[in-house]
């Protein structure tokens, strides 16, 4: 049978761990074989966990009604979370395509980080990147953003600075677009620009990105000739970009 716990509230600050509530998933998942650690032992205090001795005399573990809560209200902010940053993405995106360049969302890119043995190839997977519409290759300017809508995934990006190195190395600018109140530019790494995402659609810059001479590397090429781009300006938008004076070297 369940041992008995006192009920505690899905609210219990250890029901929004990263840690706890992987670990809950874990046990919500599988048979609940214990494993007898801190984490585990903590869910238990919690009222998150409990302990059912089977007929057999071994113990397993099962998530009470106060774990599935937890993992429910967890599910739920994710779900929200990932609204607004898509929404966002698409504006930013969106925004790209206004201004004349072709702009694609959710790439897998490889990019060399390092130099000599100290080097490695790392996975890039910019929200939006974007290069200028232009038969110039010297003139494409290509442009990453990495938009973040919470400051834990803000956070969790600066930790690896691996990650950061990837998107320097793909682009001759990036930026990072902040939900408005999440941090500041000056936690921010120099290297980027910082735009804060404000109330009405408005993209505001408050510090612009170093403008760095590069060349797209074939890989990067072939993976935007696989990619379909996001749609461009059309009715009044597209003829408004046509209309406007054209620079050297673009179409």
């Amino acid at each position: 049978m369940a041992s008995v716990h006192p009920p505690i509230a899905a609210t219990s600050p250890i029901a929004g761990s990263a840690v706890h509530q992987r670990r809950l998933r874990e046990v919500w998942r599988s048979a609940g074989w214990p494993c007898q650690d801190l984490v585990e032992a903590e869910l238990l205090a919690a009222g998150l966990l409990e302990r059912v001795h089977q007929p057999s005399g071994h113990e397993t573990l099962r998530v009470t009604d106060a774990g599935v809560a937890a993992l429910a209200g967890t599910l739920q902010r994710n779900r929200t979370r990932r609204d607004a940053h898509e929404a966002l993405v698409e504006r930013v995106a969106r925004e790209m395509a206004r201004a004349g360049r072709i702009a694609w969302r959710g790439l897998s890119l490889r990019a060399r980080v390092g130099e000599g043995e100290a080097g490695a190839w790392v996975m890039a997977m910019p929200d939006v990147f974007s290069i200028r519409h232009t038969t110039v290759e010297d003139y494409l300017e290509p442009v990453a953003h990495e938009i973040k809508v919470a400051r834990a995934d803000l956070l969790s990006d600066l930790r690896h600075p691996h990650k950061r190195h990837a998107y320097l190395a793909l682009s001759s600018q990036c930026w990072y677009v902040l939900k408005e109140g999440i941090a500041t530019a000056e936690e921010v790494p120099a290297e980027f620009g910082v735009m804060f995402a404000l109330p009405g659609g408005v993209l505001d810059v408050a510090r612009p990105a170093p403008k760095r001479a590069m060349r797209l590397p074939l890989a990067t090429w072939m993976a935007l000739a696989r990619a379909t781009p996001e749609p461009g300006p059309d009715g009044e938008e597209a003829q408004a970009w046509l209309g406007g004076p054209v620079e050297e070297g673009d179409t």
